[in-house]
This record gives C-alpha cells, structure tokens and sequence, in this order.
C-alpha cells in the first residue's frame, strides 16, 4: 500500500531531469516540433562556436539569414513572409535560442518583436511590403533606436528630435545601446516632434546616419551593441511610421521584446542547469561524484525549481498571450522573475562547477555575464517591479 494515496505507483511515472514535471505534455505536437527544430539549429549551428564568438566579441552576419531560414524571424507576426506561428511557439523558439546564447535570442527579438513588429504595427501597406519579407529572410537587419544615454527607462525624456522641412522630415539625435546597430540595413528610430513621439525608418547609408560600436563589453559579447547618430538626416514623408503617434508606438514593442525574455532567460538557466549536473556526476572529489554530496544535490535541487518554476511561467503567460488575455502587467511579472531567477541559477551552476565555472570551456560564466544585461535591458529589475507595485496597489512610484 502507498504510504500517500494520491500518489502514483512509481513504476508508472518516471521523473526526467531534463523536464522534472513533465511540461512537455502540456505542449501541442505542432509546438514540440517547432522548439525540437530550433533546439537542433542551437545545438549545431550555434553551441560548438558561441564560446568564441564570445572572446572575440562578434556574432556571424550570415547566421541572420540561416535563422531566416529557420522561419524565426517575426515568426509570430502574419503575413509578408512571416511564419504567423503561436505566441508560444515563439516563445519556445527563445527559449531554445537564448539556451544557446543570449545574443543570438538578442538578434531575434530585435529583428522580430521590435523592428519588424513596429513596422507590422505601425507601418503603412508600403513599408511592410518593402522591409518586412526581405527581413523575415534575414536578407535585412534591423535596428531598434529608442534608448539614449539619458534616456533609458524614462523614454519621454528623449532628445532626439525631428522637425518637418517641407514635406520631408530632419532626424537629429543620438541612440545608445543598439542591438543590430551597425550591422542593420534599416533602424526603427523613435524622435520627439511637435505631434509626439513619432517613429522613422532610415536605412543604412542614409547621409548624417553614422553608427559606432561599443567595445570593452563584458556581457552580451556575441552580440553587435551600437550607437546611432543622426546628424540632421533628411527623411522622405514615406519614413514615417504613419500610424504610431505616441509613446505608445515603441512601448508596445518593448511589451512584445520583453514576452520574449521571459521564455529565454530560462534556457539560459536551463543551460546552467545541465552544465552543473552534468559536471557534478564527472567530477570526483573524496573518492565519489560531487554530484552524491549533500550540499551539491541541495544546488541542483534548488537550480531544478527555479527552471522548471520559470518554464511554467513563461508557459502560462503564452497562453494567455494566445487568448488574448496577457496585459503588459503580466510581461512585467514574468520577466522579472524570471531573468532574477535565471541569474540566480547561473551563479549558482558556476559554484558547482569551481574553478571551471570561470571558463568559457563551459557555458555558465558566458550566461551569467550575459543575464546582467538581460536584467537591465527591455526595463530594469527595479523598473519592473514598480509595474507590478502600481498594479497591486493603484498607486504609481515611478514619479
């Protein structure tokens, strides 16, 4: 007889390390063969060679057009050459893609939920023919150009400027801390006007546009990270964004950015978590496998709640996002649990791992690098929280 009568015969459940609970089953066939495609992609395309593209600070132009091919890019969106898949879909996609590296999840989100959301959103029926197929591709990289060096959690508090000539449009102004920067054939750029905040489309090589490459990074290495310059660029009337008039043209993309760091921040930990026990069975100390010790198993333990927490997160708010039902308040919660969780992982996983942890021979010093810019970008830890204040108590902090 069990000991708990509702527990199941043991011999009938089987517990997997690689997915404690089970949350495979709560997928559909179509969304295990679309993360089980990506998971391939990751492992053959991106984990043999992420570590020195992270030394050397550079990720490969063409890997944009094999995740093009891959059917990622914008592949939540619906038309224009875009996949039209699940919000959660998309999210397992990030999931996967961020368990690689955090750049390479970076270079997706970027492409996807920000420059080509923008333009899905707010663009007219000729921008979105012109730009959006050729970036589904990945034939095009875009840029997404709204935070400033002192403007980054408060973007009405920009500087960038556009004021009207005519028919045409003069950008003056400077963006920092832009994924895709130099690399993009077209930057999203967002500008203060006397109608509010407006969004433009400049592409590469446009005259005054110069781009510059922030070095001496320590996180995010295999990422491209820039600063847009716009000195007094002259814009045709059909680089207007047409239909986002506010403020509230950039932050609903941030909103669809930040849905996805909320799946990829966990396949950072996930990762994490496999390189610790992984390591922990090889690793003998005293005569036996860390991986038999107390303390340890007490870590990975510990690191196994937190992802599979997380994954069950991530999966809830997909649903909703699915439905209909997911509020930007919901994005807030899940991305700052989640990315703190994530980072409490990695720093765990290094412990397990010792003087290793601190190689890139191994993957949990590059994401734990990579997590604390996770944590600040698409809105800060602190940020987040205040979302979540103001919601819980109709009072707003932010001011």
């Amino acid at each position: 007889m069990l000991d708990n009568p509702g527990m199941t015969d043991a011999t009938a459940v089987q517990v997997h390390p690689a997915d404690y609970l089970n949350i495979d089953s709560l997928l559909s066939d179509e969304e295990r063969a679309i993360r089980d495609v990506v998971r391939a992609f990751v492992n053959d395309r991106v984990v043999p060679y992420v570590g020195d593209w992270f030394e050397s600070g550079t990720i490969p132009r063409e890997l944009a057009r094999e995740l093009g091919a891959l059917n990622v890019l914008g592949m939540h969106l619906e038309g224009y050459g875009c996949a039209g898949a699940s919000a959660t879909a998309y999210g397992l996609a990030c999931l996967e893609l961020e368990a690689g590296d955090s750049g390479v999840r970076s270079l997706v989100s970027v492409q996807g939920s920000l420059a080509m959301f923008a333009i899905h959103r707010w663009g007219s029926e000729a921008q979105k023919l012109q730009w959006l197929p050729p970036m589904a591709s990945g034939e095009a990289i875009g840029c997404f150009g709204l935070t400033e060096p002192d403007a980054g959690s408060d973007p009405g508090s920009m500087r960038t400027r556009a004021r009207r000539d005519g028919s045409d449009w003069i950008l003056h102004g400077q963006k920092m801390w832009i994924t895709n920067g130099s690399l993009a054939d077209l930057a999203v750029v967002w500008a203060r006007t006397d109608d509010g905040v407006r969004g433009f489309l400049v592409p590469k090589g446009t005259k005054g546009f110069t781009t510059q490459d922030i070095h001496k990074k320590m996180s995010l290495r295999a990422s491209v990270t820039s600063e847009l310059l716009f000195d007094d660029v002259r814009l045709p009337a059909q680089a207007l964004l047409p239909e986002a008039t506010s403020l509230r043209g950039p932050l609903s993309c941030l909103n669809e950015a930040r849905y996805g760091i909320v799946w990829g921040a966990i396949g950072a930990a996930r990762a994490c978590l496999q390189a610790a026990l992984s390591y922990s069975q090889e690793r003998i100390v005293f005569g036996k496998p860390i991986a038999a010790t107390q303390l340890q198993q007490s870590k990975l333990a510990d690191m196994a709640v937190e992802v599979n927490r997380g994954t069950l997160l991530a999966l809830h708010l997909g649903r909703l996002k699915d439905s209909g039902m997911l509020a930007a308040e919901h994005v807030s919660m899940g991305k700052l649990a989640n990315v703190n969780s994530a980072l409490h992982v990695a720093r765990t996983a290094r412990q397990v791992l010792g003087a290793n942890g601190i190689t890139l021979e191994y993957p949990v010093i590059r994401h734990m690098n990579n997590l604390e810019s996770v944590v600040t970008y698409e809105g800060t830890a602190d940020v987040h929280s205040l979302v979540i204040g103001q919601a819980l108590t109709g009072h707003q902090a932010f001011r």
